[in-house]
Protein backbone atom coordinates (compact mmCIF):
# COMPACT_ATOMS: atom_id res chain seq x y z
CA UNK A 1 0.00 0.00 0.00
CA UNK A 2 1.17 3.56 -0.84
CA UNK A 3 2.59 5.58 2.08
CA UNK A 4 0.56 9.10 2.47
CA UNK A 5 3.13 11.28 1.48
CA UNK A 6 2.75 9.57 -2.18
CA UNK A 7 -0.65 10.22 -2.45
CA UNK A 8 -0.03 13.86 -1.64
CA UNK A 9 3.21 14.50 -4.30
CA UNK A 10 0.34 12.92 -6.61
CA UNK A 11 -2.37 15.49 -5.71
CA UNK A 12 0.60 18.06 -5.91
CA UNK A 13 1.58 17.10 -9.32
CA UNK A 14 -1.67 17.45 -10.67
CA UNK A 15 -2.83 20.29 -9.44
CA UNK A 16 0.75 21.63 -11.38
CA UNK A 17 0.24 19.62 -14.52
CA UNK A 18 3.66 17.96 -13.44
CA UNK A 19 4.32 14.82 -15.42
CA UNK A 20 5.82 11.46 -13.86
CA UNK A 21 8.28 12.34 -16.90
CA UNK A 22 8.97 15.81 -15.84
CA UNK A 23 9.67 14.41 -11.96
CA UNK A 24 12.23 11.67 -13.01
CA UNK A 25 14.43 13.50 -15.51
CA UNK A 26 14.14 16.22 -12.12
CA UNK A 27 15.27 13.20 -10.02
CA UNK A 28 17.53 11.46 -12.36
CA UNK A 29 15.44 8.28 -12.72
CA UNK A 30 12.93 6.45 -15.04
CA UNK A 31 9.41 7.43 -15.39
CA UNK A 32 8.65 3.67 -14.64
CA UNK A 33 11.01 4.14 -11.55
CA UNK A 34 8.82 7.32 -10.10
CA UNK A 35 5.57 4.91 -11.22
CA UNK A 36 6.71 2.36 -8.77
CA UNK A 37 7.50 4.65 -5.85
CA UNK A 38 4.55 6.80 -6.09
CA UNK A 39 2.36 3.05 -6.22
CA UNK A 40 3.68 1.39 -3.29
CA UNK A 41 5.90 -1.07 -5.31
CA UNK A 42 9.33 -0.38 -3.62
CA UNK A 43 10.22 2.30 -1.22
CA UNK A 44 13.60 3.60 -0.73
CA UNK A 45 15.31 5.38 2.18
CA UNK A 46 15.09 8.87 1.98
CA UNK A 47 12.38 8.56 -1.31
CA UNK A 48 9.77 10.92 0.63
CA UNK A 49 12.37 14.33 1.04
CA UNK A 50 14.07 13.70 -2.75
CA UNK A 51 10.28 13.59 -4.48
CA UNK A 52 9.40 16.36 -2.23
CA UNK A 53 12.17 18.49 -2.67
CA UNK A 54 12.07 17.70 -6.52
CA UNK A 55 8.60 18.66 -6.98
CA UNK A 56 8.70 21.53 -5.04
CA UNK A 57 11.94 22.62 -7.48
CA UNK A 58 9.58 21.82 -10.50
CA UNK A 59 6.46 24.00 -9.18
CA UNK A 60 8.92 26.96 -8.55
CA UNK A 61 9.74 26.36 -12.33
CA UNK A 62 6.68 26.80 -13.14
CA UNK A 63 5.01 29.53 -11.48
CA UNK A 64 8.66 31.30 -12.64
CA UNK A 65 7.50 30.82 -16.17
CA UNK A 66 3.83 31.85 -15.94
CA UNK A 67 5.32 35.09 -14.50
CA UNK A 68 7.61 35.86 -17.59
CA UNK A 69 4.72 35.05 -19.66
Amino acid sequence: MPAQWTAEVVMEMHMHRITKRQLAQKLGVTPEWVGRILNGKNAPSHAEQKFRTALEELIQGHEIGKENT
